[in-house]
C-alpha cells in the first residue's frame, strides 16, 4: 500500500535526472535515426536530457531488448524499437525476456509506409525489371538489419514475388546494412528513405523502387515497385514505438505518452517523418498495446509462411 501511494509522488517529480533511451541497433539505421529525432524534441519539453544508448549485439536486437526488460521500472530506462521487436518470438525458441510480459507499450510514434529497393552503383541494373532479369542470370546478395527485421521480410517478399534467388547477408543493424550496399559488400538492400536518401543523391547507390503503394516525397523520382515492374507488390515498414520495463508506474507512462504526442505536433518533426515515408501516429498506450499484442501473432504467421529461420 505504501509503494502504491508513493508512485504518484514519484511520477510528479519525474523526470529529475537524464533518461536513457536504448536502441538495440548500431547508429545510422532508421531505428537509431528516428529514436534520436524523437528524443531531441521530447527532451526539450521535459527539460531533461535523453541519452540514446546503442546496445547492438546478439540476434535482431535481443541484447538491447533484454537490457530494458531487466532495468528498474522507474521511467529512466526506455526502449525505442521498430516492429521487428515483435518478430523475435517467432524466430527464437527461447528469449532471455518475455516480449509480452516484460514491457509496457507507451506509443507508436510513426508508421512506416515502405522501404527503398537500393542497389550498389556498380550493379548493371537501372530499373526493377532489369534487376529481376539480372538476378535470373547470376547470384545477387542483399544486406538487411538482421534476421526477421523488416528489411529482411521486404526482401524475401520481393524474392518470392519476382521468382528469383537472392542470398541474405544479415548485419547487426540498418546502418551497417546500408554501408554494405554502399561499399559493394552486397549488391542490394531495402533501407528506409531517410538514411539512404543522401547516398542516392550523391550517386553512391541507385534507388530502383519503393515498397509502399505510393511514392515517397523524400525521393519523388523513385517509382513504387508495383509500377516499376512487379504489379501488386506492397510492403509497409511497420511502426516505431517507445516502451518501458514492466511495472513502470502508469503515471509515468501517461506522462511520456503525453510528451510524445505533443512532440508530434511540432511541424519540423512531423515533416521529417512524412518526407521520409512515415506517418505520425501517437496511439494511446491502451490502443497501441492492443496493436502490439496482435502483431506478435500476425508476424508469427508471416515468418512461418516465408519459412524464415534464425541462423
Amino acid at each position: 500500500m505504501l509503494c502504491a501511494a508513493a508512485a504518484p509522488l514519484l511520477a510528479a517529480d519525474y523526470p529529475n535526472r537524464p533518461i536513457r533511451l536504448v536502441v538495440a541497433f548500431p547508429p545510422g539505421g532508421n531505428v537509431d535515426v528516428f529514436a534520436r529525432l524523437m528524443a531531441r524534441q521530447v527532451e526539450t519539453q521535459l527539460g531533461q536530457q535523453i541519452v540514446v544508448d546503442n546496445r547492438a549485439g546478439g540476434a535482431n536486437g535481443i541484447v538491447g531488448y533484454d537490457t530494458v526488460a531487466k532495468a528498474p521500472p522507474d521511467g529512466y530506462t526506455l526502449l525505442s524499437a521498430a516492429f521487428a521487436f515483435v518478430v523475435n518470438p517467432a524466430l527464437y525458441g527461447k528469449l532471455p525476456y518475455d516480449t509480452d510480459r516484460d514491457f509496457v507499450p507507451i506509443t507508436n510514434f510513426v508508421l512506416g509506409l515502405g522501404y527503398v529497393l537500393t542497389v550498389n552503383g556498380g550493379v548493371p541494373a537501372h530499373s526493377v525489371r532489369e534487376l529481376i532479369a539480372l538476378a535470373k542470370t547470376q547470384p545477387l546478395s542483399y544486406s538487411s538489419a538482421g534476421i526477421g527485421n523488416g528489411q529482411h521480410l521486404a526482401a524475401e517478399l520481393f524474392r518470392l514475388k519476382a521468382g528469383i534467388a537472392l542470398l541474405h547477408v544479415p548485419y547487426k543493424g540498418g546502418g551497417p546494412a546500408l554501408n554494405a550496399v554502399v561499399s559493394g559488400e552486397t549488391q542490394l538492400s531495402f533501407p528506409s528513405p531517410i538514411p539512404v536518401a543522401p547516398h542516392v543523391r550523391s550517386g553512391r547507390v541507385r534507388a530502383l523502387g519503393f515498397t509502399g503503394d505510393t511514392r515517397v516525397s523524400l525521393l519523388p523520382e523513385v517509382p513504387t515497385i508495383a509500377e516499376a515492374g512487379l504489379p501488386g507488390f506492397k510492403f509497409d515498414a511497420g511502426w516505431h514505438a517507445w516502451f518501458a520495463p514492466a511495472r513502470t508506474p502508469p503515471a509515468i507512462i501517461n506522462r511520456l505518452y503525453a510528451e510524445i504526442k505533443r512532440a508530434l505536433d511540432d511541424p519540423t518533426l512531423r515533416e521529417s517523418f512524412i518526407a521520409g515515408g512515415y506517418e505520425p501516429r501517437g496511439d494511446t498506450p491502451a490502443e497501441f498495446g492492443r496493436t502490439f499484442r496482435t502483431d506478435i501473432k500476425r508476424y508469427a504467421e508471416l515468418v512461418k509462411a516465408a519459412r524464415i529461420e534464425a541462423q
